[in-house]
């Protein structure tokens, strides 16, 4: 009697455990490439090395575009062909929160099951995994979508530049899957909205001793409006507001003439969006000489799942039984590049990159021991997509 032909899921676990030194050496060699969002010269830098690494791991793609990113981060759009008619996008970020010079004080560590270092976590350790799983739906010929890698330089910024490439690419692929670290193992399915606003009060400069009754403190007037622009928060609804930074004046003995704070604002609920606009707008000063302006605006709608992309997370589900686990899926404060698809109601899964916690936080690390399972779990999903 023949034995059962072994389960392809199986197959894909015990070949990740396999190559996890080889992912790990590529991680390391990413990490090293230093891509800071505001540094043109590094990102681009860097975007060279992981287009010379792709190559050597994946070979030449069937299509590759660079997109110009202008002064920020540019977009690397490659395909490789399937054996199955569905497109799969692997959508990740190359730029780190880190500045120039980071790793000559934070080198990459290893110490037991931590792999540490800027940016490994957020996200290139997401990149090495979905290189990793294409890679080993290759070696065992088992089905599997065109796989389109989309590769952007400036989502920790808004992504202001590659928006339109996301939008572009998710339209017309089966599904989106963002490699962002996972949340202690669970996939995102969840995320809210975000508005960076600027509210900047131009009041009346004058000599604080001599001639103060002349002056309209701009500071003044911004300390009695930050209650009122925190006040727009609703917990209740999943709407939080938090002023960041406050800056005016120009001296201590000077009436302050200009004064400006910087306001954060999550949204879980669409219907919030207009409402925080409103209550923006209306903001008015005490003193009528004082004037307020109001910049800035909303960077990235809610993200709340769809009917398709709750049957892409059941699929997932279904792959994370098959190795042996569970795959739970939380709701995050952080936004992401998920944002923008699943807005359009398109099939998209955040969360399936590493397994680790501290992402912009010196405690930033990768879980070496959860590594595998997510190779495993993207390559298994992938798979899946593929058949349909």
């Amino acid at each position: 009697m023949n034995a059962p032909a072994p389960s392809p899921l199986n197959a894909l676990a015990d070949l990740a455990r396999r190559d996890l030194p080889d992912v790990l050496a590529d991680l390391r060699r990413l990490v090293e490439l230093e891509t800071p969002s505001n540094d043109k010269e590094l990102l681009d830098l860097g975007l060279d090395g992981i287009e010379t690494w792709l190559g050597e791991r994946l070979g030449v793609p069937a299509t590759r575009v660079r997109h110009d990113g202008g002064a920020f981060g540019d977009v690397l759009d490659v395909a490789y062909p399937g054996t199955m008619a569905r497109e799969v996008v692997l959508l990740c970020h190359y730029d780190t929160v880190w500045p120039r010079g980071t790793l000559a004080w934070w080198p990459v560590t290893v110490d037991g099951e931590r792999f540490s270092g800027p940016g490994c976590f957020d996200m290139k350790a997401g990149i090495v995994q979905g290189v990793w799983a294409l890679r080993a739906l290759r070696e065992l010929d088992l089905p599997r979508p065109t796989v389109r890698l989309l590769l952007t330089g400036d989502e920790e910024i808004g992504s202001p530049a590659s928006r339109p490439h996301i939008e572009r690419a998710g339209t017309g692929a089966a599904a989106t899957l963002v490699l962002e670290p996972s949340r202690d193992g669970a996939a995102k399915d969840r995320r809210k909205g975000m508005g960076l606003f600027d509210v900047t009060v131009h009041g009346v400069e004058a000599h604080a001793g001599l001639d103060p009754e002349a002056g309209a403190s701009a500071i003044h007037a911004l300390a009695l409006l930050v209650p009122e622009i925190t006040a727009l928060a609703a917990p209740e609804r999943g709407t939080t507001v938090n002023v960041g930074v406050i800056a005016g004046g120009t001296g201590r003995n000077v009436v302050a003439g200009r004064a400006t704070c910087e306001v954060d604002v999550r949204v879980q609920d669409p219907a919030e969006m207009p409402r925080v606009d409103a209550g923006l707008a209306a903001l008015v000063a005490a003193d009528p000489r004082v004037k307020i302006e109001i910049t800035g605006g909303w960077n990235r709608p809610p993200m709340n799942p769809g009917p398709a992309s709750r049957e892409l997370l059941g699929l997932a589900r279904e792959v994370a039984e098959g190795l042996g686990s569970s795959l739970d899926a939380v709701a995050v404060g952080g936004a992401s590049d998920a944002n923008f698809l699943s807005a359009l109601g398109l099939p998209v899964l955040d969360g399936l990159g590493a397994v680790g916690a501290g992402p912009h936080s010196r405690d930033e690390h990768v879980r070496i021991d959860g590594t595998p399972h997510q190779v495993a779990l993207v390559a298994g999903l992938m798979e899946r997509i593929a058949r349909g």
